[in-house]
């Protein structure tokens, strides 16, 4: 059972993610969630290992993948990680077993945590519509068009659903997200 200093025990976090996720934001996210005692799983489009990058141009680290998302079952996880990186949310969106993968979530009122480019799978799968949410400024205007309503906040939370802008917002939107994600399924406002 979650106490106090582990809201998340006992809960499984998807991180999806592929080649060019942005390293801080994978790896502070991801220790956020195992911190407060969350088992984390990497799903990806790909088996093997994803390259993180440091600002979307320099390589990073390697990371094993548990899952590719034909492997994973959205029913099994409590919530769902979406860092950034502009090249990872693009090789995702681009991808229709990880779109969906991202929807069924939205559709199973699971809490979701967005970060920087990380949107772009909202915008793609229809899921921003109707919602309040942040990201990098680049991806403002995909977000209007998507019929979102974009903010510039440090973080914003909107029923379930954790944004935020960039790596310097990473420690308010990984507060937010172990918030989110201990308060478990919320009741969807917009339409699916």
């Amino acid at each position: 059972m979650a106490n106090a200093q582990q809201p998340l025990r006992g809960k499984r976090v998807a991180f999806l993610a592929a080649d060019g996720v942005e390293e801080i934001e994978y790896t502070q996210s991801r220790a956020a969630a195992e911190q407060a005692g969350a088992e984390a799983q990497l799903i990806s489009i790909k088996s093997g290992e994803i390259q993180s990058m440091n600002r979307d141009i320099n390589p990073a680290n390697r990371y094993r993948v548990d899952r590719t998302v034909d492997q994973a079952d959205p029913a099994d996880y409590d919530a769902l990680v979406l860092p950034g990186g502009a090249v990872n949310p693009d090789r995702l969106r681009m991808n229709q077993a990880a779109m969906n993968f991202v929807k069924a979530f939205f559709q199973q009122n699971k809490p979701v945590a967005a970060i920087c480019h990380g949107p772009w799978s909202l915008v793609e799968t229809g899921m921003v519509k109707g919602r309040t949410v942040t990201s990098f400024p680049s991806l403002h205007t995909d977000i209007v068009n998507a019929g979102g309503n974009w903010v510039d906040q440090q973080v914003q939370v909107d029923n379930g659903l954790v944004t935020s802008r960039a790596p310097g917002d990473l420690p308010a939107f990984c507060d937010k997200m172990v918030e989110e994600f201990a308060e478990g399924t919320h009741r969807q406002a917009a339409a699916a």
